[in-house]
């Protein structure tokens, strides 16, 4: 059984180990470090005011973490939002994507955001599936605007107009 549900500041070291294997392993993200315990105290922090962060919580653990984030600082940028997912890799393939997706999908209708964006590195076909299985559009794309594991790296945006 998968349950979505706030993170905690509990969660913040399994959400750490999650998101450093994305850097290590994947272009999910394009840091090129692994980020630290205190680090990501400092991210956590951020959120779940107006921004909302959520964990799957399976078998006691948990197997991946969602956000909303501010897309730019800009004030008209306000009701528009970036949305961030990572699954740990054991957990990868099991609808996990999904229950979060649905999850902050919900959350934004919420709090009343209007768009929500989603950046995409080339070649990530599951991020793709699941963002279009939900409504999202194809927008546009940079390209070569990340260096990661010796290559130039795309990112496809990707956007889901709620109201």
């Amino acid at each position: 059984m998968v349950f979505v549900r706030k993170a905690e500041e509990k969660d913040i070291h399994e959400m750490t180990a999650i998101y450093n294997q994305a850097v290590a392993d994947t272009v999910a993200t394009f840091d090129l470090k692994p980020h630290t315990l205190e680090q990501r105290k400092e991210w956590f922090s951020r959120y779940q005011d107006r921004y909302p962060l959520i964990v799957a919580e399976k078998d006691g653990r948990v197997a991946g973490y969602c956000s909303l984030s501010p897309f730019r600082d800009k004030e008209a940028y306000m009701d528009t939002v970036e949305l961030s997912i990572y699954i740990s890799p054991e957990f990868q393939g099991a609808g996990i994507g999904k229950k979060l997706m649905q999850a902050i999908l919900g959350e934004a209708k919420n709090r009343q955001f209007h768009v929500v964006i989603g950046g995409i590195t080339g070649g990530n076909e599951a991020s793709v599936r699941l963002h279009e299985r939900f409504g999202f559009e194809f927008v546009g794309n940079f390209k070569q605007v990340g260096f990661k594991f010796g290559e130039w790296q795309d990112v496809h945006f990707y956007q889901l107009i709620l109201n």
